[in-house]
């Protein structure tokens, strides 16, 4: 699920330099607005920093200690272009196009033209978080100050960020290299007055937004146009986001099989902290403590952990899977925040040695195959899930009511609940066929290997959607079952996630219309309203 922001500013703001979270910006006409500020340095952006900025309504200042560096950079690059020194992208043109100079009075229109026709995505809008997040990571490469931007151009951007002004941006387009060349010119252009923008939740032209609100377009200097799209900011806005919900979704999988312990009458040896000592990876150590916690105090477990001394894998393994689907997720965290704190465009500017230097940062890879890991690991979770919802429907594995419904027959309770999370999970299985083994010549085949890094991102985005489908119908259904041991309680941990769900789904005696039911347990898992009241009856879960 996409989450609204919250948006505040709603006149132009006077650019100023603001210290620090809970500033205060000026707005023409001598308004004060308190206001969240998020400083921008270029070295220090954490995920959580994005995701206030994309979906916490947070505003962005620039550091003025980075300012310099902006400004230091821009003025070179006029001087290059000013002495006639030939530069990629800035007196030449791009991709196959590089042999081609181009004059110092053509400079500008050289940059104008790029994004224009750059701009040319096809597709479905991206939610304006994610452009949010895109906007934000763009700043934060180009203050910097090796992009050659200027700052009349950061500014714009900045402004857009705080007044809420967010680029249409369609989500079909980029190879992830050079960079995401498509999105981000989309995004571009709506600085300069081109293209559409959303604006107080309408979709409207650019240039009237910006009439509103008591912008102009900018004109771009020499290598702006560049600056601006040739980088990674939209594969990784969109990854950021996805790795923020996937933390959480991780500890809603260890509640959900939680649940399904208690339901299919587990027995607990499996979570044993003596065994996880022995192969000490952090992500299954943490699941089995966070096992052990949300059954502890359990009657249910207590009553039947004799019976057996051993599960199936779905539940005996879960230390095993789940923790395995953390550890990646810890890989994919440690590369995007390298991403989210380095410079990725091309040529990048050095002004300390006055070189020029025309690399390959704007090249996905790197978050490519850590999206695909991504991917694979949170199929991994919805997988398992499914296994053990199985098992609940299944009377001559779980010991419960078939289809866990009295009267099956007349009755096929959660019979098809199952279906569908089997569909979603054969749909990940599809999703998560690598995207950065794929690869297809572009410019001309200047561009010969390109990282597909945008479309791991996405379906990296959608696979989790999918995940959470799967969670949420086995918080159902194992629900479901916990209430056929009645009057024994389930444990301190999973008897609060219990109730979190009977507060808002009822116990099925019957058959009901489950298509509404399901809408509220996917709500649940979106909005945090498991995780929150366990955590609240049993603390932080790891």
């Amino acid at each position: 699920m996409h989450r609204e922001s919250a948006f505040t500013a709603a006149l132009p703001l006077t650019f100023a330099f603001v210290d620090g979270i809970g500033s205060k910006l000026s707005i023409p006409g001598g308004l004060v607005v308190e206001q969240s500020i998020l400083k921008l340095n270029g070295h220090s952006l954490t995920v959580q920093d994005v995701v206030n900025v994309a979906r916490g309504g947070y505003q962005v200042s620039l550091d003025p200690a980075a300012v310099s560096f902006v400004e230091r950079g821009s003025s070179m690059v006029r001087r290059w272009v000013d002495s006639g020194r030939v530069i990629y992208g800035i007196t030449t043109g791009f991709g196959d196009l590089a042999s081609v100079t181009i004059s110092p009075d053509q400079s500008r229109q050289l940059q104008e033209n790029l994004l224009k026709s750059h701009a040319c995505g096809v597709g479905s809008p991206l939610p304006e978080e994610t452009v949010r997040a895109i906007m934000l990571l763009r700043i934060n490469t180009l203050i910097r100050g090796f992009s050659g931007i200027g700052l009349p151009a950061l500014t714009q951007l900045v402004n857009f960020i705080n007044l809420g002004i967010h680029p249409v941006i369609p989500d079909q387009g980029s190879v992830g290299a050079s960079g995401d060349l498509c999105p981000l010119s989309h995004l571009a252009v709506a600085l300069l007055g081109f293209g559409d923008v959303f604006y107080r939740g309408r979709r409207m032209e650019a240039l009237a937004a910006m009439k509103e609100v008591g912008l102009e377009p900018i004109r771009l200097g020499p290598k702006e146009g560049l600056a601006l799209n040739n980088g990674t900011a939209a594969l990784t806005g969109v990854a950021l986001l996805a790795l923020h919900d996937a933390r959480e979704t991780l500890k809603l999988a260890d509640i959900a099989g939680a649940l399904s312990v208690e339901a299919l009458h587990a027995v607990p040896y499996a979570f044993d902290a003596r065994t996880h000592d022995l192969r000490p990876h952090r992500g299954q150590r943490d699941v089995a403590a966070n096992i052990r916690r949300l059954i502890e105090a359990s009657r249910i477990v207590e009553t039947y952990r004799k019976d057996r001394v051993q599960d199936a894998y779905s539940l005996r393994c879960m230390p095993q899977v789940h923790g395995a689907s953390r550890d990646a997720i810890d890989y994919v965290e440690q590369k995007l925040e390298i991403e989210i704190n380095s410079v990725t465009d091309n040529p990048i500017i050095f002004p300390s040695d006055e070189e020029v230097i025309s690399g390959g940062n704007f090249h996905g890879q790197p978050i490519a195959l850590a999206m695909d890991f991504f991917g694979i690991a949170m199929a991994e979770i919805a997988s398992i899930s499914e296994r053990r919802t199985a098992r609940l429907v299944d009377h001559k594995l779980s010991g419960l009511p078939p289809f866990l419904i009295e009267n099956s027959g007349v009755n096929s309770g959660f019979m098809i609940p199952q279906y569908v999370a089997a569909a979603v999970v054969s749909e990940n299985k599809v999703l998560a066929h690598p995207a950065s083994v794929d690869s297809i010549p572009t410019s001309a085949n200047q561009e010969d290997h390109v990282s597909m890094g945008f479309h791991a991102s996405k379906k990296g985005q959608t696979i989790l959607e999918n995940a959470k489908k799967a969670l949420a119908i086995e918080l159902m259904a194992a629900a479901q079952g916990i209430d056929f041991s009645r009057p024994l309680k389930p444990g301190r941990g999973t008897s609060a996630a219990h109730e979190s769900i009977r507060r808002v789904i009822p116990f099925l005696k019957e058959d009901a219309f489950l298509y509404p039911l399901i809408g509220q347990a996917l709500e649940l898992v979106n909005d945090g309203t498991v995780l929150r009241d366990v955590e609240e009856a049993i603390g932080e879960l790891a």
